[in-house]
């Protein structure tokens, strides 16, 4: 027996995979690889050590062509500038004592180094040597330990704190939303980060279109991108029925391809939206880039406007209805698969935004990016609520505070482990999180 299925099915998925398949093409023909310059790097060998490091600024930004000077044991000098994300390296191969210094007329506008230009390190083959060269807003006003405390170094990760968690805030609503519809915990909701800041830099920099027209047209896209995925993917595994386990490692599968994907096109290294040097502006005391402030303010208006539409839009108290009682929902005679639909595009998109503005916040962005913030966008999920938008706000926000304010006390990036510890503790307290509702059982 033969089953055909209608014509207009098959219509669909032509069409819709015609879409697919050109939008791939596009993105293979406008973005070429020799677009960017390749981060500096190095691999220790027989013959070769590395010394290397990274600067930012006293706000925690990349510091951007700060020159190093590197003199070898036998009095060869050579030269480099720190790339987009603050790093430098130097491929050495005599063992001995090396003279680093830093050239302070380089630094950026208002940045001092703390402790001397000069340091001596001693490297060789096969090792692999790090340098810190910390920086500072205040003359002489800070210590090498980097675990002083001052209330106006507090205030500072303060800000960077509530700018971090506005960047989270956008991705984890719509990674929120996805879930009080669908009951799916999607995996690849990174990497539509990253794909809004990569197209933001194909636009602006690779095509020459103006900045905010590039980031609109990046946003608008990953919406598409969005309704594109729920089309091919969601709602077919949806009428197969599916589990939702299953669906999960479906995220998992198309979130490891669009991250190889981004790398095949892209490259491995940092690219930069907006290639023009970062300006910092000082407010009551907290000196933060411009392209912070814009972040931060166009981030606060659009989930200002996604909270307002969730409450007093008829989509959105659909929206909310489907995520209490999908049944009851579609018996009362809302249009389930149509506002699942739009919720995947919407999310797309505001996940695509955050990209956008974390490139401009970073001054610059990789391909595995989103990958390294997706976990920070569950934590704040799971910590707000999950399937509730408004917790996802309110989680969202803790998890940046935690992350930025235990840069006061530790170094290094152990303070993303500080923020899931965090997330541990109050869920033992309030398991359902801070706005979900507690489950009844039997």
């Amino acid at each position: 027996m033969t089953i055909t299925a209608p014509t207009g099915v098959h219509r669909t998925r032509t069409w819709a995979g015609a879409i697919a398949l050109a939008f791939v093409v596009l993105l293979t023909l406008f973005i070429p690889t020799t677009a960017h310059a390749a981060s500096p790097t190095c691999t220790p060998d027989d013959t070769t050590g590395c010394v290397q490091g990274t600067i930012r600024t006293s706000a925690g930004e990349p510091a951007v062509d700060v020159e190093i000077t590197i003199t070898s044991p036998s009095g060869e000098e050579q030269s480099i500038q720190t790339d987009e994300t603050g790093r430098w390296v130097f491929a050495v191969t005599e063992s001995g004592s090396y003279e680093l210094a830093l050239n302070a007329e380089t630094l950026p506008d208002g940045e001092f180094l703390v402790g001397e230009t000069s340091r001596t390190v001693n490297a060789g083959p096969h090792n692999n040597v790090s340098q810190a060269f910390r920086l500072s807003d205040t003359e002489g006003g800070a210590t090498d330990s980097g675990s002083s405390f001052s209330w106006s170094r507090f205030w500072q990760q303060f800000a960077s704190g509530i700018r971090l968690g506005l960047m989270i805030a956008l991705a984890s609503i719509g990674l929120s939303l996805v879930f009080g519809t669908t009951g799916l915990s999607n995996f690849a909701q990174g990497e539509q980060v990253t794909l809004g800041g990569l197209l933001a830099f194909t636009f602006a920099n690779v095509l020459g279109l103006n900045l905010w027209l590039a980031g609109l047209i990046a946003v608008l896209l990953c919406a598409a991108t969005g309704w594109l995925q729920d089309a091919i993917i969601w709602k077919p595994l949806r009428r197969r029925r599916l589990s939702l386990t299953q669906m999960m490692i479906v995220s998992i599968g198309l979130s490891v391809a669009m991250s190889y994907f981004y790398q095949m096109i892209y490259g491995a290294s940092t690219v930069r939206v907006d290639t023009s040097s970062p300006d910092s502006v000082i407010i009551l005391g907290i000196r933060l880039t411009v392209q912070s402030y814009v972040a931060m303010g166009i981030a606060i208006v659009v989930l200002v406007a996604v909270g307002l539409a969730l409450l007093f839009t008829r989509v959105g108290r659909a929206t909310r209805a489907i995520s209490d009682n999908s049944a009851l929902a579609s018996a009362s005679g809302i249009d389930v698969d149509r506002v699942i639909r739009l919720v995947w595009t919407v999310s797309a998109g505001l996940a695509g935004l955050a990209g956008v503005l974390l490139a401009l916040v970073l001054n610059g962005i990789s391909w595995f990016t989103g990958g390294q913030l997706l976990l920070l966008i569950f934590a704040a999920v799971t910590l707000g609520g999950l399937g509730t938008a408004f917790g996802a706000l309110a989680g969202s926000m803790i998890i940046g505070l935690v992350v930025e304010l235990t840069n006061l006390w530790l170094p290094g990036d152990f303070k993303y482990a500080t923020a899931l510890l965090a997330l541990i503790l109050i869920l033992l307290v309030r398991p359902q999180g801070i706005f979900g509702r507690r489950e009844r059982v039997g």
